[in-house]
């Protein structure tokens, strides 16, 4: 009998696979691609790259590994992460533990055998006691309903799920629907290419421009001496990473020198300029300083006043909405062949067989790509839609929003461990030492079960109310609720409950609460011995 099915070949669901077989569990990985990668397999599009540094968004379980593998860049692109995880899997022979090319779309905990039979897309019904959802939280693809979509004639492509070789968009006229992430990062390469870019955007995101560079011999036998050091600083950071905030609040720092701290972390790129000040993300006062610099930074960069303004966001406070990074993304609005369309001015009324039709105009165009994003933090999971030996399902459940107990677990579902979703850190924290920290917590619980013979655990619904309240809580105490549109709300999906899903106390704190549970005999838990009535609370 299988003790744990893992959904996922990323990241964590690698890790995952790893650390139960490594512990002594059977482990069953499933995959719907062919092959290891998780959200680095699909998420092939031109210009696709890791926004933390590269030697930070991977592994620290294991020492040799982190001295074998060399990181060619700063912040790494989607090839090379690709092949760092392929690395692992060979290194640790994890394939062999693992079904290709398998989509589950089901899974129901039987209560006459105790487990979880996991269903594919073909029919296949899977057995195990465990069950761990390692979907990541940007993988479900948002397709647009957009009317006509289906009567377009040209090519048309998502970048959330790329075809494995590039298509040749040289000489062509493309329209490029969304300015998220994925959006600005791939447009400065359609730019270079196409004969014509037309970027339509419905809401316009602060990105900061990366400085990419390889690492010289020098910088990389510096991380390696002082990777130790490194880790331990990252173990219960806020971000998961070594980089903290400047030492002073940007309300009380005299102004040149907070000019000389924004333009530092400017010049360092990344996610990391929306943590300048420690009062960013909480003080509106310090918030708009911030955000007042790096609008002056696309006013020098774009040099039609019209589209800098229009590239300048409006709706929200910057940081709120995850800071996008880019290769010049600014830059291209100065060509020739690039255009922007406000979508708040003229909203897209269909896809016509040859192009976009607006509320003003038609926009001809060869190809279309969609960056218009994922069902995030939820939709990976709700679309397999758990169901409990009560007959509770995770989308009922989260019906109003979702109800967690750490991030981890739902109440209703027992056995279920839910990694990197909505109730943790997750897209606020370094994903990999996140996914490492999780997994380790739900492999220790399963083996405390089989230790104690308890056949089921689960959540008290009180403890994952309290659990989610102080969720709600942290982020209250934030700015971030006040970008009404992000994806962190749910915002891009229509007809999704608006809450904001991760925690945003910071990742160490996320850590200390997960530490504090475990060490206090799994409080919050029900733990239900085999063959015996009722369960014991914690």
């Amino acid at each position: 009998m299988t003790d744990i099915i893992v959904i996922g070949a990323g990241f964590a669901g690698l890790y995952a696979v790893h650390r139960a077989a490594s512990a002594g569990l059977s482990v069953l990985g499933v995959e719907a691609a062919p092959d290891v990668g998780g959200t680095w397999y699909w998420n092939r599009y031109p210009g696709a790259r890791c926004d933390v540094e590269s030697v930070d968004y991977s592994y620290s379980f294991d020492e040799s590994l982190q001295r074998d593998w060399t990181w060619s860049e700063r912040f790494a692109a989607q090839p090379e992460i690709l092949a760092y995880l392929r690395h692992v899997a060979d290194r640790f022979d994890l394939r062999r533990h693992y079904r290709f090319g398998v989509d589950i779309v089901g899974a129901t905990f039987d209560p006459e055998d105790g487990r979880w039979h996991v269903r594919s897309a073909t029919g296949e019904i899977y057995p195990a006691t465990f069950l761990m959802c390692a979907t990541g939280c940007l993988s479900a693809v948002n397709r647009p309903d957009i009317p006509g979509f289906d009567e377009f004639a040209g090519e048309v492509y998502f970048t959330a799920a790329w075809p494995r070789e590039d298509p040749s968009l040289r000489g062509k006229r493309v329209g490029l629907i969304g300015t998220g992430s994925s959006g600005i990062q791939v447009a400065p390469i359609i730019a270079a290419q196409a004969q014509r870019l037309t970027v339509f955007q419905r809401s316009a995101n602060y990105t900061i421009p990366m400085p990419n560079r390889p690492w010289s011999p020098e910088e990389l036998r510096q991380i390696q001496e002082e990777y130790p050091e490194r880790r331990r600083a990252s173990a219960y950071a806020a971000a998961g990473t070594p980089h903290g905030t400047y030492h002073k609040n940007a309300v009380d720092t005299e102004p040149r020198e907070r000019a000389d701290a924004l333009w530092e972390r400017w010049r360092q790129g990344g996610v990391l300029f929306a943590k300048t000040f420690p009062d960013q993300n909480a003080d509106l006062a310090a918030n708009d300083i911030a955000r007042a610099f790096v609008e002056e930074r696309i006013r020098e960069i774009v040099a039609d006043p019209g589209v800098a303004a229009d590239l300048t966001p409006d709706d929200h406070p910057i940081g709120t909405k995850r800071i996008c990074t880019d290769s010049g993304y600014y830059d291209i609005f100065n060509r020739d062949n690039v255009a922007l369309v406000n979508l708040r001015r003229e909203p897209i009324r269909a896809i016509t067989f040859d192009g976009v039709q607006t509320s003003e105009t038609h926009y001809g165009c060869d190809v279309l790509v969609f960056a218009t994003g994922f069902d995030a933090m939820t939709g990976a999971l709700t679309r397999i839609d758990p169901t409990g030996p009560r007959g509770d399902r995770l989308r009922d459940c989260w019906a109003n929003g979702p109800v967690t107990f750490l991030g981890l677990m739902v109440p209703g579902l027992p056995n279920l461990f839910t990694i990197s979703g909505p109730g943790a850190p997750s897209v606020l924290a370094n994903m990999v030492l996140h996914a490492e920290v999780q997994v380790d917590w739900a492999i220790d619980l399963a083996l405390t079960a089989r230790r104690l013979g308890v056949s089921e655990v689960e959540p008290r619904r009180d403890a994952a109310v309290a659990w989610t309240d102080l969720v709600a809580q942290a982020a209250e105490r934030t700015l971030f609720p006040k970008a009404a549109s992000s994806w962190y709300l749910g915002a891009n999906i229509e007809g999704k409950p608006r809450t904001f899903m991760p925690y945003a106390g910071g990742f160490g704190t996320y850590r200390r609460h997960c530490d504090d549970v475990a060490g206090r005999g799994y409080t919050g838990l029900v733990l239900t011995a085999r063959n015996a009535g009722e369960g014991v609370n914690r």
